[in-house]
């Protein structure tokens, strides 16, 4: 990173934005894995319910700081967060482990338990609804789609009219302004750079986005989807949205022949630089990755959800974003990781003023429009792309967006939820696969029925060697992340006092072994 803004000096890579000539060229050619779905084409009622469920939580103070671990420094993320999912499914992510607060669905409902109370239960399953609206959505995208198109919303004709105006709008002025979209959260992830380059430090972790002093060498850490240091229509640009307005600093129209000759420059000093640092860093440590990785295949089925939720005023030392000057950033240049490879990523945005959810009259939007900002990992030559969002709008990374780029989330003047679907690789991580290792190690536990003593089945080293790997894997994955941090949640639902009480239970007979 230093390496890098060293060659820049005081000049920056550019970027476009919607009111800046090439932005939908730019947009179709290196951004073509990013859909926009604006706020007006997703159905009224979805919005009520999934806002009032963002806002239950936070008012129940179930959205709380992680302590993460990064590069060897133990640190608070600056966003709140919770994890959301199916029963039983954890994300891993930082050296922390999240334990999902399951979303109760009349068909993952386990009959008879009551492990939270109404409102909050509530509040899951409208989640869970988002969550399911969602995956459908994104199952129906089409090659190329960079827009969704407005499609039926029930009840809502008048909905659907004024979408397909939109559409037909934009499609008149993609020439002259483009179109608005925005990447990844968990929440948004945090950090999550399992591909990050080293001249880009806030990146390998940034998705989890930490808070906390600044680092040695001048960074500091930020994320979810987020840290401070984690699809069906047209986009249009906040109104008088200007490159200016954002940026923190009067930037120059960026369009590319006015940069072109200093960034012609650096591609010359910078690039063998970038090839022998990527290859240094090819096999090097990263987040936690499955072996083998697995490879999406549609239906899209999102089975976690990472809320995130920043709130500019109370995150300290908000940093400028150093290679386009695209202004503060509340979330750092990141990857999401820890998901099924090429699994696509979907955020719903969610903007909101006071601590009721209310936006104050009068407000400015331009000061008060959040950002995505997204750029090609290991390329300088790629000029950036920056969006404006509007609340409600959601918008889905796919393919392998998520892989070949990074997002950033540049912040407005409100407080912000993101509501970051994944599907996330949970090969090892759910319930069901730790219940299932630990009945492996038992199995070389014999009881006498008589005197209850224990002796084991078989000394064959391996089988040994075998039960001691699951033994510290019950330990050190599960029973410490769940009683260092996941208990936490306990006071919220209870769904998981009783599966780890009885993984306690098994790691203690696996001592007796």
């Amino acid at each position: 990173r230093r390496r890098l803004l060293h060659e820049l000096g005081d000049q920056k890579i550019p970027f476009l934005g919607p009111s800046n000539r090439g932005f939908q060229q730019l947009w179709d050619s290196s951004y073509s894995g990013l859909v926009l779905r604006k706020s007006c084409s997703v159905p009224a009622e979805l919005h009520c319910r999934v806002q009032a469920a963002l806002l239950t939580l936070r008012r129940k103070g179930c959205l709380l700081k992680d302590l993460v671990r990064v590069r060897d420094r133990d640190v608070f993320t600056a966003v709140s967060r919770a994890l959301l999912g199916e029963p039983g499914h954890t994300y891993r992510y930082l050296d922390t482990r999240l334990f999902a607060i399951p979303w109760h669905s009349e068909d993952t409902e386990v009959k008879g338990q009551n492990c939270c109370d109404p409102d909050l239960r509530i509040a899951c399953k409208a989640l869970w609804e988002l969550n399911t609206f969602l995956c459908t959505d994104v199952s129906q995208l089409k090659e190329g789609d960079r827009l969704a198109q407005c499609g039926k919303v029930e009840g809502e004709a008048k909905v659907v009219e004024e979408g397909e105006t939109e559409s037909k709008h934009s499609e008149d002025s993609k020439n002259s302004e483009g179109e608005d979209s925005e990447s990844r959260q968990s929440e948004e992830g945090d950090t999550e750079s399992k591909h990050s380059e080293e001249w880009d430090i806030e990146s390998k972790h940034s998705e989890e986005g930490c808070s906390g002093s600044k680092q040695e060498g001048g960074w500091e850490t930020e994320e979810g989807e987020s840290s401070q240091a984690k699809p069906s229509e047209t986009s249009v640009p906040c109104p008088g949205w200007t490159t200016e307005a954002f940026s923190g600093t009067k930037a120059e129209p960026v369009g590319l022949e006015t940069q072109e000759k200093p960034v012609a420059q650096l591609k010359h000093s910078l690039s063998d630089y970038h090839i022998q640092d990527k290859e240094k860093h090819a096999g090097g440590q990263g987040c936690s990755q499955p072996s083998p990785p697995q490879v999406h295949t549609s239906p899209v089925k999102f089975n976690v959800t990472l809320l995130n939720y920043m709130d500019p005023t109370q995150m300290s030392q908000l940093k400028e974003e150093p290679y386009y000057g695209m202004g503060k950033m509340a979330v750092g240049w990141h990857h999401d990781e820890n998901l099924i490879t090429h699994s696509p990523v979907a955020v719903y945005n969610y903007s909101c003023h006071d601590d009721k959810g209310e936006c104050s009259e009068g407000s400015s939007v331009e000061k008060s429009c959040w950002r995505i900002g997204l750029k090609v990992a290991w390329d300088i030559h790629t000029p950036g792309l920056m969006l404006p969002l509007e609340s409600g709008d959601c918008y889905y990374m796919k393919d392998d967006l998520n892989n070949t780029h990074q997002h950033c989330v540049l912040a407005g003047d409100t407080a912000r939820f993101s509501s970051t679907h994944r599907v996330a690789e949970c090969s090892k991580g759910t319930l069901t696969y730790i219940q299932s290792r630990c009945q492996e190690a038992l199995s070389n536990l014999h009881t006498d029925p008589e005197t209850g003593s224990h002796s084991l089945v078989t000394l064959q080293p391996t089988a040994l060697q075998h039960c001691e790997e699951i033994h510290n894997e019950v330990e050190f994955e599960w029973l410490r992340q769940y009683w260092f941090q996941g208990q936490r949640y306990a006071r919220f639902c209870s769904w998981w006092t009783g599966p780890m009480e009885q993984l306690e239970k098994d790691w203690k007979l696996m001592e007796t072994m």
